[in-house]
């Protein structure tokens, strides 16, 4: 474990990392890359933290950024995309079981072939939020450090596949530095509104143990407030690319004090099992699109084994139904959350892992 900065340290540590994310973002901004704000600062300080730089993450402007980006999706929840919801209902019913099936396969192969025990082979194998995954996963006798680094590539490969795949194959074009400039001009009582809702919202979900609170707090009072009519503005184009700044180099850091020689094994099979997520999402996206004449583009998203954070991110960026794709996330987080306690009970009476058995 390492040791705990002194607050100043921190502060300056935090800074630095941040820098150092908005340098990538910057860079893949200039070079015309697919969500340039969010895989430039997720590349470059995953690069340095396998590098062993001392990056300091910071858990309150990871919230804060998280709240905003609520704010933000929940603008796109209109009249118009709820007269649309009942079209849905197909698509989230086969999300459920697929993520059930999946999750299912991929824990009984981790364990009958890598010797994984129950608890971790469960929690690294089920494509839940992040944090909540390793946290229940951890209290329930799993490995904590497996089941972390198992996700953090899910996340990374998955970031980081995606938007590329639509760049090459569906003729997505990048915003690149233009980001910056959009919805400049709010207006100072929408700013208001915008970050009452916000910071309500983060508490609230906080409050209410949400799943993913944070932004699904702040999501449901900015889409009531969008639905009525309070205000029809989002977050300024420059915040949502700090937000992807953020979320990005946090993304970078859950690889802070991993040695890749000696997790290399673990980081390789995280990659093949992320991999066989989103070819069978794929699959079943395009299934989809043929059976309920849903977009696959949005399916794509709604299906893939990412962060509901980042997928909203990179369907607000290709100008995919945002709602559509969140609403898919929110529901497969809180399924997964509410499934967890079940499989435990399930599982426990086979006992815990062994301490070292991964």
């Amino acid at each position: 474990m390492r040791a705990r900065l002194p607050a100043a340290s921190r502060v300056t540590a935090v800074g630095l990392t941040i820098c150092l994310g908005a340098v990538g973002g910057i860079l893949f901004a200039f070079l015309n890359m697919p969500m340039a704000w969010l895989i430039g600062a997720m590349c470059v300080t995953t690069i340095a933290a396998l590098s062993g730089a001392p990056l300091q993450r910071s858990g309150r402007l990871f919230r804060a950024m998280i709240a905003v980006l609520g704010v933000m999706l929940g603008g796109a929840f209109t009249p118009d995309a709820l007269e649309r919801a009942y079209l849905w209902m197909g698509s989230i019913t086969a999300l459920l079981a697929y993520v059930s099936v999946v999750a299912l396969s991929i824990a009984l192969f981790l364990r009958r072939y890598f010797g994984f025990g129950r608890i971790t082979a469960y929690f690294s194998a089920t494509p839940g939020g992040f944090s909540v995954m390793v946290l229940l996963g951890s209290a329930m006798g799993g490995d904590e450090r497996t089941i972390s680094l198992m996700h953090s590539v899910r996340l990374l490969l998955t970031v980081l596949i995606i938007p590329f795949w639509f760049r090459l194959f569906q003729g997505y074009e990048p915003a690149g530095m233009s980001v910056l400039s959009r919805d400049a001009d709010i207006a100072l009582a929408d700013t208001g509104i915008l970050i009452v809702l916000a910071v309500a919202g983060l508490y609230g979900g906080r409050f209410l143990r949400l799943p993913a609170a944070y932004l699904v707090g702040p999501l449901l009072l900015s889409a009531g407030a969008h639905l009525i009519g309070l205000t029809d503005a989002t977050p300024p184009g420059v915040l949502v690319a700090t937000a992807q700044v953020v979320i990005g180099t946090a993304i970078g850091c859950r690889f802070i004090g991993v040695s890749v020689r000696r997790v290399l094994n673990t980081l390789m099979l995280g990659a093949a099992v992320t991999l066989f997520m989103l070819s069978t999402a794929a699959a079943l996206a395009y299934v989809l699109a043929e059976a309920t004449g849903l977009p696959f583009e949005a399916l794509i998203l709604a299906l893939s084994p990412g962060g509901v954070a980042e997928m909203s991110l990179i369907s607000l960026s290709m100008d995919i139904d945002t709602a559509f794709v969140t609403t898919h996330h929110v529901t497969r987080i809180m399924f997964l959350v509410l499934l967890a306690p079940v499989a435990y009970r399930m599982m426990s009476g086979f006992g815990k892992d062994p301490p070292q058995g991964d």
